[in-house]
């Protein structure tokens, strides 16, 4: 049974100029035709605005863009492409890289966005799977030839991202040009963007590319605005606070951890963060008291909550900057162009999220069992268990299959890490089930600390008991000084802390 939630009055985000097609799917009305016809407009308009810059690298205007990915399109021709081929980009994140993808779609090729942090043998499971016909990898120049530029339309699959990959074989997302582009207009609309002021908007990529962060909400939807995409090839948070003053960086987005760590290291106190006017996170929870750590460094800047997934292009709900502290555990609102709907659990409002929209891929690539079981009547399934409140916001109980079950008793691993964040000198957290002969399974915590001092556990346990049922309380912990293994998309490898973590015995 599926149920549809309603857009209530309370959703804070305009939409004027949506408008629903013959399958009830909302659109914007007034998009682009495409990510090229984009990128055309900026070269005529703003040719002397700056497109992207890598940190230590090169500069590109949009004009220069235009032109060098235009030649990189011809290069690919003469090396036979043909409209629909999928071209692999291998690239480290950087001037080539998005050289490459721009080239790759004005080819009318396909460009596949290949996690480079997988293994030789991860990587050719990825490339057999594309039917890659070229692999512009590290190393490989960039093809060059006549300028050529072809037009496509909004239907037309732009690119091909991988899931993460964290529970099962990464599958291929085939994701259009209307979908990039309606999660463009969703950031500007809902988080306030501005439009076509050639370089006001200066976002800081720090993520990768091959993640749809990096690429979908920030070096696409800077591109969209008419803004800067500034790339910082590797996240070197002993630099961040230096890049963030010298290119005047306006939009900052990453996942909770890197705040954490970066509002923990000497010089951000004094720095001038007054171009910083958006600052962005998801991909995991964060605390009530870092959302204000993060507010007081940047005191100029509106903070938001920012939920999507690769099948979803990015952004399904956006918590706004009045919401973040009060509802920190809350990722907001469904975006203007997407419809929710829960298919129940316990009641009409506590369930798995399901979602509709342009901006949502039709299915797998060449996997249409998968595809069958992540969709059902028009909706994808997204495997988060949530709950909704009256005023529409989603709360992300659970990943579907990180659920505990603890002698019969669920316990949601995310609000026990909710919890557990909030303790004094917890960085990072992550709450697995640990097998039990009898409980079947007890709640285990694995607790990042900060490095100051040594943790005190007990205090993170009383800490938790005032917000915690007893059941829920971890009866395993772990601390560990170094960072949580993520997947490229700042996911938590769950899958791996299951199998390597030796737990000790547990604490009750």
């Amino acid at each position: 049974m599926i149920i549809e939630l309603p857009r209530t009055t309370a959703n804070p985000f305009p939409t004027n100029g949506v408008s629903r097609d013959a399958d009830g799917v909302a659109r914007y009305d007034d998009l682009p035709e495409s990510l090229v016809s984009v990128l055309a407009r900026h070269a005529e308009a703003t040719p002397d605005a700056e497109a992207v810059v890598e940190i230590d690298g090169p500069r590109l205007t949009y004009r220069q863009l235009y032109d060098r990915a235009a030649r990189v399109a011809g290069g690919l021709r003469g090396q036979g492409v043909h409209p629909g081929d999928h071209v692999a980009l291998r690239y480290p994140a950087g001037i080539e890289w998005v050289l490459g993808f721009w080239g790759t779609i004005m080819a009318g090729g396909v460009p596949v966005a290949v996690n480079t942090r997988l293994t030789p043998s991860e990587t050719d499971v990825v490339l057999n799977d594309a039917d890659v016909a070229i692999d512009l990898s590290a190393g490989t120049p960039l093809p060059d030839g006549t300028p050529f530029v072809l037009h496509p339309r909004r239907k037309d699959t732009a690119a091909l991202f991988y899931t993460s990959g964290t529970t099962a074989v990464p599958k291929g997302v085939p994701t259009t040009h209307a979908a990039f582009l309606s999660n463009a207009e969703t950031l500007a609309r809902c988080v306030g963007l501005p439009r076509d002021i050639g370089g006001a908007l200066r976002t800081l990529i720090s993520v990768p590319l091959f993640h749809v962060t990096g690429c979908n909400s920030q070096l696409i939807a800077a591109a969209y605005l008419g803004g800067t995409a500034v790339i910082m090839p590797a996240l070197d948070l002993a630099r961040l606070t230096d890049v963030l003053q010298q290119e005047r960086i306006s939009f900052l987005v990453t996942v909770p951890a890197v705040y954490a760590l970066l509002l923990r290291r000497p010089g951000l106190a004094d720095a001038d963060t007054t171009s910083v006017r958006w600052v962005g996170y998801g991909g995991a929870p964060i605390a009530s008291s870092l959302v204000h750590q993060v507010q007081r460094a940047f005191p100029t800047a509106e903070v938001f909550n920012g939920y999507g997934m690769t099948e979803t292009a990015s952004l399904l709900t956006t918590l706004p900057h009045a919401d973040a502290v009060e509802h920190a555990d809350s990722v907001g609102y469904a975006v203007p162009v997407v419809d929710l709907a829960i298919d129940p659990l316990d009641g009409p409002n506590h369930g798995e999220l399901l979602a509709r929209g342009p901006n949502i891929t039709a299915g797998y690539w060449n996997r249409q069992q998968e595809t069958a079981a992540a969709t059902v009547d028009g909706w994808l399934r997204t495997g988060d268990i949530v709950r909704v409140d009256a005023a529409g916001r989603v709360v992300i109980v659970d990943r579907a299959k990180d659920m505990i079950n603890r002698g019969g008793e669920n316990v949601s691993s995310v609000e026990v890490e909710d919890v557990l964040s909030d303790a004094p000198g917890v960085v990072e957290v992550a709450v697995v089930g640990v097998p039990d002969d009898v409980m079947g399974e007890k709640v285990g915590a694995l607790l990042v600390t900060d490095g100051d001092e040594a943790l005190d556990v007990d205090a993170v346990l009383a800490h938790a008991r005032t917000r915690l049922a007893d059941f829920k309380l971890p009866q395993y912990i772990r601390v560990v000084d170094g960072p949580l293994p993520r997947t490229a998309a700042g996911k938590l490898r769950k899958d791996r802390l299951r199998v390597e973590t030796e737990w000790g015995a547990p604490l009750r």
